[in-house]
């Protein structure tokens, strides 16, 4: 039986609920930042978990051919992407394999370009991978972001090595179009730009909006791609760490796995690939209710804050369950804003300047938790930004 109700996670090392003092400064703030839900995730990775957790012995486990075979099934089935096993490499996470990936496919100094706003380890994986950030700022246009194709190819003619690309978007909440897709693929190809999409929301689609993996467009774009994936978003297991990326071009992946070689990584944990298998061959029926869990969360909030808080909006995201509020109209410098949620409201969220200078202004609301916590949460709001 599924339990979709929110669970205590205060003393268990969670990075949301009890570290708010180090990461804000303060401790009694309510935390709606980190991007993992409060909900329990399936039973059927609990149980899974549980049963060979009884098993006893711990020693070094292979991934099985039964994991790659239920994540095949799960792409092939939502979104028509096939893939054969030999292109799956399994790590610890997305930003890791953002990180072994630019290493991987190119140089020092070699310009690596995503779009701005973003999310924000995006910025440091190419920094302190000493690669040259070269940001395409997005369009922001009635709640949604959107491509500047003249700025992208202006930029990708001049030398870049890989595109990082977050599909959907975090923290805006766009889920890309085909044809949106299409035409970065297409500027990619001509220029001869590696895209590597990060592809951790994208089961998260909401209200009817339609995912599509980048790979799964055209034989052309699969060669020109690396893709990251991980359940760990869908159905709130991050702390399994367990990813995999999928790379098609024969050179490209004997690279990014002689890369991960080299650093001594050959697997992960075995937790991490029971987890994994469980979500994706039993979480679907689990999925569609927390998703429908999300979309009412986010229609109160964004009425909420329509109703309650002048001069803020919220707006409905595509997909991810995370709402981007502009506080803009307040005329508040980041430090203003943040003085006033943290000390006034006692909220933690995450502030915009992160994601890129073009967010300053904005606020990132997680609202995959309980109506309890996401009434509490929009009532510290409006008491921190009009003093009601």
């Amino acid at each position: 039986m599924e339990n979709f109700k929110e669970v205590n996670r205060k003393n268990t090392a969670s990075v949301k609920w009890d570290y708010t003092k180090e990461v804000f400064g303060v401790n009694d703030c309510l935390p709606m930042w980190v991007a993992d839900m409060d909900f329990p995730a399936p039973r059927a990775v609990t149980d899974a978990i549980i049963k060979r957790a009884e098993h006893g012995v711990y020693g070094y486990t292979s991934v099985p051919s039964t994991v790659t075979e239920t994540i095949q099934s799960w792409y092939s089935t939502n979104y028509q992407w096939h893939f054969n096993s030999n292109t799956v490499t399994y790590l610890s996470g997305v930003v890791p394999g953002l990180s072994a990936i630019i290493q991987s496919l190119s140089e020092k100094n070699d310009k690596v370009l995503t779009f701005s706003p973003v999310y924000y380890p995006f910025f440091n994986m190419i920094q302190l991978n000493n690669r040259q950030l070269v940001t395409s700022p997005l369009l922001f246009e009635n709640g949604r972001y959107y491509l500047d194709f003249e700025d992208l190819e202006k930029k990708l003619k001049d030398s870049v090595k890989l595109l990082l690309l977050c599909n959907p978007h975090n923290p805006g909440g766009t889920v890309w179009s085909k044809e949106e897709l299409n035409k970065i693929g297409e500027l990619c190809v001509k220029y001869d730009v590696i895209v590597v999409s990060d592809e951790i929301h994208g089961d998260l689609a909401l209200f009817g909006n339609i995912y599509t993996p980048f790979a799964s467009i055209s034989e052309e774009f699969t060669n020109q791609s690396v893709i990251c994936i991980a359940p760990t978003k869908t159905f709130n297991i991050a702390g399994l760490q367990a990813a995999a990326i999928i790379t098609h071009d024969d050179t490209m992946k004997r690279k990014i796995d002689a890369f991960l070689e080299r650093q001594g990584h050959f697997t992960i944990n075995t937790f991490g690939m029971i987890g994994m298998e469980a979500a994706y061959s039993k979480g679907a029926l689990w999925l569609s209710h927390v998703k429908k869990l999300i979309e009412e969360n986010v229609e109160t909030a964004v009425s909420f804050i329509k109703e309650q808080v002048p001069n803020v909006t919220a707006f409905k995201p595509e997909g991810t369950y995370l709402i981007w509020i502009d506080c803009r109209k307040l005329q508040l410098n980041e430090e203003q804003l943040k003085d006033a949620l943290l000390n006034r409201g006692k909220l933690a969220l995450d502030f915009g300047k992160k994601f890129g200078p073009e967010a300053e202004g904005f606020v990132r609301m997680n609202v995959a938790c309980s109506k309890e916590t996401l009434n509490e949460g929009l009532k510290r709001l409006k008491l921190a930004l009009t003093n009601e």
